[in-house]
């Protein structure tokens, strides 16, 4: 858990979480904060299994995955492949979208480019390729939010990130869906109280109101977790893993595209997918225990 990612605080909250949970199922625990002694850690350690709970780079994007390999570690979520792919949302829109998984389209442009012009009509969205929570999202909107035209003073993710993925915006409600192991687990519509869907509004309490199950057409819950089920598969997600929708209402079934697949999703107090798991009888430790379950099967 920890590390150094933009996620740090979250990842610690989720594996304080996680750590309680195995310990109250009888489980012997070592926390492991990530540092670049990580490999001797480990090896100090000999853990039957390694419970990931590192979320952004490195935990997330194939590298710890990676060096566990090369240890001859089982570990939890996905392998080292499908991080690689799912944590870059360029590669996991080729990955998806020509199985028919609807996806915004959209494409990578500079920083530079973005000075000297929009590189989409307005309202577009700004996001770095591999980054998660959100972390530097901007909405680019006719009324100019941050600044209009973009310019190097102000205030946005292109002072942080040398290249970034425009995406038209895609109006309307925002939906998720939790995967755990062979199941999709239900849709949530989480509704800010101010602004959108930020940082902030994903690990502030009170900030966003999640309404499950939420208050959508059966067709449109049915789509959702089947899109959610199917991107977990054909991505070759282990564990758990969280697909982020957004749906515009006014379109019916055309409105709903998936933003992303998240293979290492939040396991905070606040976090969806044990909040999912809650609401349908699965309890915390039960969560934490059949994560572990699926990847000691797996490491067979």
């Amino acid at each position: 858990m920890g590390g150094w990612s933009a996620e740090r605080e979250v990842s610690l909250s989720s594996g304080a979480g996680i750590a309680d949970a195995l310990e109250s199922l009888g489980h012997r625990v070592t926390r492991i904060d990530m540092d670049r002694d990580v490999a001797a850690r480990l090896a100090a350690a000999k853990p039957h299994l390694v419970f990931n709970a590192l979320h952004g780079s490195p935990g997330e994007d194939g590298s710890i995955q990676g060096l566990m390999d090369i240890m001859g570690l089982r570990y939890t979520h996905s392998g080292l492949a499908t991080s690689v792919i799912a944590i870059d949302k360029v590669l996991t829109k080729q990955a998806l979208v020509p199985h028919g998984v609807p996806m915004p389209g959209g494409r990578i442009v500079s920083t530079e480019d973005l000075y000297a012009g929009d590189p989409l009509s307005r309202p577009y969205v700004l996001k770095p390729v591999n980054e998660g929570s959100s972390v530097g999202v901007a909405i680019i909107t006719d009324e100019g939010n941050y600044g209009n035209p973009i310019n190097r003073d102000a205030k946005g993710p292109w002072q942080e990130f040398d290249h970034l993925l425009a995406e038209p915006y895609v109006r309307g409600r925002e939906l998720t869906t939790a995967v755990l192991g062979d199941r999709a687990l239900g849709v949530t519509e989480l509704r800010p109280k101010s602004g959108w869907y930020d940082y902030d509004a994903k690990y502030t309490d009170g900030l966003t109101d999640h309404i499950f199950p939420a208050p959508i057409p059966d067709e449109i819950a049915e789509a959702c977790m089947a899109i959610a089920l199917r991107a977990h598969q054909l991505l070759g997600c282990k564990g758990c893993s969280r697909a982020d929708f957004r749906w515009d209402d006014s379109q019916g079934a055309d409105g709903l595209f998936l933003l992303e697949v998240n293979t290492q999703p939040g396991m905070t107090p606040l976090s969806l997918v044990p909040e999912q798991a809650r609401h349908l009888g699965i309890s915390y430790p039960e969560l934490v225990q059949a994560i572990v379950d699926e990847a000691l099967r797996e490491g067979a």
